[in-house]
């Protein structure tokens, strides 16, 4: 096994915010090695970070919207990012313990979109912002959403911190209230943000123990865009497959039919729909050529 494929299954061994920790790892060690090269070609450092990072200005979403997603796998410094992972990890935990992987990503990309909007309409609203549109990133309200869902789903969880016994109720009222009254004293608008974020991660949870799941859309939006990748590709590999294997070999024109049946069931259903004979009849398309 190389060192790629031992890597890649400690990986897929993780849960799904310990994935998601090691993916802010990841983007933030990348950039430092971009500048480095950067530097030496002497290209200016700081304009791709312009289409990754979410712009206070209407603008700049208009033009860039996936900045209201990229921003947060991103962060301004080391610590920034380890308190926030410390934090996502933690939360990550409890959440997890009690609901299925999907509803944490819902919560946490929900909590993201949120904060995101609640960061840009906050400068085009409050006048103490006229004039200034800084950028933000870093995944506090995406952290935020999920800590706040988790105390909200099971307030009376009690976590020992230092000689205390606290409620997670108690400790997210706590976080919330600070953000609050840090407002004036700088980063405004980051702070602005973890409030949206938590409001999502509380309503989420309400909806969630009355019934409701508030990410359904959303979960069906981003699964329905990511198949589109998923089934272009395969269809696209298999395909070359079995056309090279078709002019080596010469197939008959029933077996091609078959083929081409199969091509036909993986665009309507995708590849998981095939039977064990179908992918064995792909898989041998596709190592004879």
């Amino acid at each position: 096994m190389t060192t790629w494929q031992q890597l890649k299954y400690r990986f897929e061994m993780l849960n799904i915010a310990e994935r998601l920790i090691v993916i802010q790892v990841v983007c933030f060690v990348v950039p430092f090695v971009l500048n480095t090269v950067f530097f030496l070609f002497q290209i200016p450092a700081s304009t791709w970070m312009l289409w990754l990072q979410l712009s206070a200005d209407w603008t700049g979403l208009l033009y860039r919207p996936w900045t209201l997603i990229t921003y947060s796998f991103f962060h301004s410094g080391f610590f920034h990012l380890f308190w926030n992972m410390l934090f996502l990890y933690y939360a990550g935990m409890f959440f997890l313990n009690l609901l299925p992987a999907r509803t944490f990503l819902n919560t946490y990309f929900l909590g993201v979109l949120t904060g995101g909007l609640v960061f840009i309409i906050s400068y085009a609203v409050f006048p103490v912002f006229n004039g200034i549109r800084p950028p933000m990133v870093g995944a506090s309200a995406g952290v935020m959403a999920v800590f706040v869902f988790i105390a909200t789903y099971t307030p009376n969880q009690e976590i020992r911190l230092l000689f205390l016994n606290l409620k997670l109720k108690h400790l997210a009222m706590a976080y919330v209230f600070l953000d609050i009254i840090q407002i004036p004293y700088g980063n405004a608008g980051g702070h602005l943000a973890h409030i949206g974020g938590a409001i999502l991660g509380y309503f989420y949870a309400r909806g969630l123990q009355n019934g409701r799941d508030l990410g359904l859309g959303f979960e069906k939006f981003y699964t329905a865009f990511l198949a589109i990748f998923k089934r272009s590709s395969t269809l696209k590999t298999v395909y070359k497959s079995s056309t090279k294997s078709s002019r080596k070999y010469q197939k008959t024109f029933s077996e091609q039919r078959k083929i081409d049946a199969i091509l036909d069931k993986i665009s309507a259903s995708g590849y998981d729909s095939l039977s064990k004979e179908e992918k064995e009849l792909l898989f041998r398309a596709g190592k004879d050529q």
